[in-house]
């Protein structure tokens, strides 16, 4: 992951950290999750060129791309003797 890909994904996350502050993500349909996200995502649409949808995809990728990152370095922190799954 670049440092700009870092950045687009930290601005999001940092926005969804104010926004969805008082939801519960497993109780809340996705759907109004990301209409809470959406001002910040029409920012980068507009700042990038992009489509909207194309920044939800890029969004998405990053997001995955960084939890499989995250999962990776616990799995390093925890040695080679520690076999864990871990489900999303």
């Amino acid at each position: 992951m670049t440092d700009s890909d870092r950045e687009f994904l930290n601005r999001i996350n940092k926005y969804a950290e104010e926004v969805l502050k008082d939801i519960d993500p497993q109780k809340t349909p996705i759907s109004f999750q990301l209409e809470k996200l959406k001002p910040v995502m029409n920012e980068l649409s507009e700042e990038t060129g992009m489509k909207l949808e194309d920044v939800f995809i890029r969004y998405m990728d990053l997001a995955s791309e960084a939890g499989i990152e995250a999962e990776n370095k616990l799995k390093d922190d925890l040695g080679p003797d520690v076999d864990i799954e871990i489900r999303t």
